[in-house]
């Protein structure tokens, strides 16, 4: 026993060691360049090593038939789905496993539980002059209104098609029904669940949906915007590199889905307008002779055409529903659904045309109350067209046959053909309405990248629980490359390397590869850094035309599948044909940041070896040197040194210095010259003859993530000069490296910038420039206020104002708020 258990020891402990991969123990060397082979999952019959599917790939399906009520007064959902479920894996499935996403919001769920308090102890003091921590009444009011109300689903039936009951438990914000029979593989399973839950107040709760409350409009009451999303119970992704994706939700990793069909009957107050993923199905019954004829007209037109005008909304605003209406809605080869509705809608249309596509006229539609005013009438079709035409270059054709925009009170938010879009005009003083440029910069952004989301990942399926970046890096990417097609003149922001130094050098910074819920910067780490990292990888490592080549095969490979971070990485590198493993390590794998400072530049000239050049020109660098300041000092005082006293004294090596040619040094010479083969020869009198300018850089890599050196040189006669230098360079020595550059003769430098053109996210721009410059900033005057003094009027105050109304950006980003 004791020898079997020492073997198993042994093995263990190899199989430790093998798991830590290659270990360097001696030196500083840093395998800065090492393959990710042994950190990236190994290729299978799933997944080849060329990052396409495996020519056994598979992915489940799950269609579902769907019948939902709004009660508006209560703000309450009710509903019945039959959902239809395809296992196309190799495996026998024992349960299956639902999200119930509204659970979130319950008081006793780990989102809620985990919560944490964001307040900070500055701002007001106490009578005692003691710091009063402060807390936000955004805060205050999300907690009252979960009190108030009774949040996530209510589960009511569970039954197979013959109306069996299904055993099933609740786990948070998942479920999981055991099946009566083991679910083999082809096979195919249909069970109807009942449900019912009450919309949050999305003000108050945050989230990607629920209600917006206008208690202003004519209407007695006032009105509602609802945005309907994570409505209903979803299955649970199924993969082959996972299983079963069982994360519970928590608020920041989003969703991870399957597709399938759907067949949505949505019964609301008779005069709403719905908004909806997927196509009408019975415009007869919904829409009105007029708006039906609008909507044609809209297909073929080249701006927007109003199917319900601004008027028309703004007069529905005061009207009573006199019944409802049941709008149906079919979408095919989803991985989900989302939908709106409100008296208060405009909407608009314009048919956007992608000649060979499956769907050659795509209907891109918004839908906005008149709070949004003269700003979604400008902006957010056109957005929606905009990004359609600028995606299809880079991905596939749009694939589906509409594209929505609709305004509510979620920030930025997306789902399959429709997305949820926050800017809105500002109501003045005499009742006219206006909007700032950052309000114009913000809509304009949020739809193209909501817009955007619909390629990433609602086609190309990625898992957005476990790698964010892998829909929110390649869509701000994308995203910003539309914006600045759009108009290069607004002044975008956190896309570009420029951008993400402030974010590269922070100590909150984790590795992309971080897991959603983990990350302590979400915009930045998931959005940002992997934006500029693609487009330093398009503009400065692989170029365009390569870079966009190995982009849009991996939209091809993966457009209806699920793609995973390894298989990202293997098709950029087989697509450009050029190894990208040091790339992916340094930029998702670590938390190193660019700083490449050039330290040291030597200015040299070749020998000629010819003793009556070489001592010359030594004699001349050594006449060009300062005077010895002693002597100066003495010949200033008139100071008569002894050899000017007696002159007599003065023999040969006073008429002579050591750069004095003798034979000796000439017969050295000749023998040099004799001594060297006859290429030897050739080389040596060409470079002698053309007499460069020899420089030698010194680099060291202070940030640690290994990066291309560019190089602006100025030069003394004004001309210019740029090169590249690849990353290679570093990888026998990650620290420090030196390079020799070779001008022809008479062309000396003047100066040399490390990264010139900002394109590799430098941190340290004044240890990119050779000589050091003067660092350019300003000065800003203030008047010092001690913030620890107070009087009995600062105490008054204090009480008044000691809760804030500012929004913590913490919970704008844990709530889904600041986009999607």
């Amino acid at each position: 026993m004791r020898y079997l258990l020492a073997v198993f020891g042994i093995v263990l402990t190899v199989s430790g060691a093998w798991a830590q991969g290659i270990q360097q123990t001696k030196g500083e060397f840093q395998d800065k360049f090492r393959q990710l082979d042994e950190v990236l999952p190994s290729p299978n019959v799933y997944r080849n090593a060329a990052g396409e599917p495996g020519h056994q790939y598979w992915q489940q399906q799950a269609d579902y038939s769907i019948k939902v009520s709004l009660d508006e007064p209560a703000r309450r959902l009710t509903a019945s789905s039959t959902i239809t479920y395809t296992n196309n894996s190799p495996d026998t499935l024992r349960y299956l496993w639902l999200q119930l996403d509204q659970n979130r919001y319950r008081e006793d769920s780990i989102a809620e539980m985990t919560r944490t308090f964001t307040a900070k102890p500055q701002g007001s003091v106490n009578l005692r002059g003691a710091l009063k921590p402060q807390i936000r009444i955004r805060s205050l009011r999300r907690m009252q209104d979960q009190a108030d109300m009774d949040y996530g689903y209510d589960i009511n039936r569970v039954e197979d098609t013959r109306g069996n009951a299904l055993p099933h438990t609740i786990v948070g914000t998942l479920m999981r029904i055991d099946l009566p029979r083991p679910l083999a593989p082809g096979r195919s399973t249909s069970f109807e669940i009942d449900w019912a839950y009450n919309l949050v107040n999305q003000d108050a709760m945050g989230g990607r949906a629920g209600f917006e409350h206008f208690p202003d409009d004519a209407r007695e009451g006032g009105n509602d915007i609802f945005l309907v999303a994570q409505w209903f119970p979803r299955m649970v992704a199924y993969s082959d590199y996972e299983g079963w994706h069982n994360k519970e939700f928590l608020g920041s990793g989003e969703f991870t889905l399957e597709f399938g069909d759907y067949d949505v009957e949505i019964t609301v107050p008779d005069d709403h307008i719905v908004s909806s993923a997927g196509v009408l199905q019975n415009d007869r019954q919904v829409l009105t002779a007029t708006q039906r004829a609008r909507l044609a007209e809209a297909a073929n037109a080249d701006r927007p055409v109003f199917v319900v005008t601004p008027e028309e909304a703004e007069a529905n605003e005061s009207s009573n529903p006199t019944g409802t209406k049941t709008w149906r809605f079919e979408a095919k080869n989803v991985r989900d659904f989302a939908w709106a509705s409100s008296r208060k809608f405009a909407w608009d249309a314009q048919g956007f045309k992608q000649p060979g596509a499956e769907f050659e006229t795509v209907m891109a539609m918004s839908f906005y109350p008149k709070e949004g005013g003269e700003l979604w009438q400008k902006y957010s079709t056109a957005a929606v067209v905009h990004t359609m035409d600028v995606y299809n270059r880079f991905a596939f054709d749009y694939p589906y046959p509409t594209s929505q925009s609709v305004n509510g009170p979620v920030g930025g938010m997306e789902y399959p053909m429709i997305t949820f879009n926050g800017p809105r005009t500002t109501l003045q003083d005499d009742g006219t309405r206006t909007y700032t440029m950052a309000e114009k910069r913000f809509l304009i952004g949020v739809v193209i990248h909501e817009i955007g989301h619909i390629y990433f990942p609602m086609v190309v399926n990625s898992d957005e629980r476990q790698w964010t970046w892998m829909d929110e890096g390649l869509n701000s990417f994308l995203d910003s490359v539309a914006g600045y097609e759009w108009d290069p003149d607004i002044p975008w922001t956190r896309s570009l390397p420029r951008d993400l130094v402030y974010y590269m050098v922070s100590e909150e910074q984790v590795p992309i590869m971080t897991q959603s819920d983990s990350v302590l910067q979400l915009g930045p780490n998931a959005y940002g850094k992997p934006s500029a990292a693609l487009h330093i990888l398009r503009e400065t490592i692989l170029g365009r035309e390569k870079f966009d080549f190995a982009f849009r095969e991996y939209s091809r490979r993966w457009k209806f599948k699920r793609p995973t971070p390894s298989d990202f990485f293997r098709t950029m590198e087989e697509a450009s044909g050029v190894d990208l493993d040091w790339f992916w390590r340094g930029w998702f794998y670590t938390t190193d940041h660019v700083d490449i400072s050039l330290d040291r530049v030597f200015q040299m000239r070749m020998d000629t070896e010819d003793p009556d050049i070489d001592l010359a020109r030594a004699r001349e660098d050594m006449q060009n040197e300062p005077a010895k300041i002693g002597v100066t000092a003495n010949e200033a005082e008139g100071l008569e040194t002894w050899v000017q006293r007696f002159p007599d004294i003065r023999d040969f090596y006073d008429e002579n210095d050591i750069y004095t040619v003798t034979n000796k040094e000439r017969n050295e010479y000749k023998l040099f010259l004799d001594d060297l083969d006859p290429w030897e020869r050739q080389v040596f009198d060409r470079a002698v003859a053309e007499d460069g300018e020899y420089y030698v850089l010194e680099f060291s890599n202070v940030g640690g993530l290994v990066m291309p050196i560019i190089l602006g040189f100025e030069f003394t006669d004004g001309s210019t000069d740029k090169v590249y230098i690849p990353a290679e360079i570093w990888r026998k020595n990650p620290h420090r490296v030196s390079k020799l550059f070779v001008f022809e003769k008479g062309r000396e430098l003047n100066q040399i910038i490390v990264d010139p053109d900002w394109e590799t996210a430098d941190a340290d721009l004044e240890n990119n420039y050779y000589p050091r410059r003067i660092t350019p900033s300003r000065v800003e005057a203030f008047k010092f206020r001690n913030p620890y003094s107070f009087d009995r009027r600062d105490i008054m105050q204090d009480i008044k104002t000691e809760l804030l109304t500012d929004e913590s950006k913490t919970e704008d980003a844990a709530e889904g708020k600041s986009g999607g």
